[in-house]
């Protein structure tokens, strides 16, 4: 049931990352899951998942450190290059095309009702990745529990993010060693 296989090639490369980020109003995470794992079948749902959580502990955005991690992944600097670029040259002509029309326009209430919509479709987007992510994981219960620990630590107690991403990665990392992961 291994069905993946990596970008054939620097076009291939570019074309899928540059189609992520074409789509990816609202949160990039949803299109990034749809296009590598489910459409052009470049991981799977397991690696994907394992990437960005990798992803999320450096700085800078999930999917722009993922261009960069899978791009050298499959093809060394150069792959990292054509990935990042691919992922970042149409959201940066839309961002400011629609910064300018934004400041033109902020104070239209069918604009603020329009960015409203946009901003609640974001999250919901980023939701159903989340359930798309948690299924690659079903099989072993050990990481919910570590979720579950931090997301109670962070939303319910209030402890510090930093202090909490570094006990999860301890506590991941040594679960993990023994096999509970």
């Amino acid at each position: 049931m291994n069905d993946v296989a990596p970008p054939r090639n620097l076009a291939e490369l570019f074309l899928g990352f540059l189609s992520i980020g074409a789509r990816s109003f609202g949160g990039v995470m949803p299109w990034a899951h749809r296009t590598m794992v489910e459409e052009r079948k470049w991981l799977t749902p397991s690696d994907f998942a394992e990437t960005i959580g990798l992803c999320q502990f450096l700085p800078g955005p999930n999917i722009g450190n993922a261009s960069i991690v899978l791009g050298k992944r499959w093809f060394g600097l150069k792959g990292a290059t054509v990935a990042f670029l691919g992922l970042m040259a149409l959201p940066f002509v839309w961002v400011m095309a629609l910064g300018v029309l934004y400041m033109e326009y902020a104070s239209q209430p069918l604009v603020r009702s329009i960015v409203t919509g946009v901003g609640l479709a974001g999250a919901g987007l980023i939701l159903a990745t989340a359930i798309k992510l948690g299924r690659a994981l079903t099989r072993r219960p050990g990481p919910f529990v570590l979720a579950a620990g931090v997301f109670l630590a962070v939303a319910l107690a209030r402890w510090p993010l930093y202090l909490v991403l570094g006990a999860g990665l301890v506590v991941g990392m040594a679960a993990a060693w023994r096999k509970l992961l």
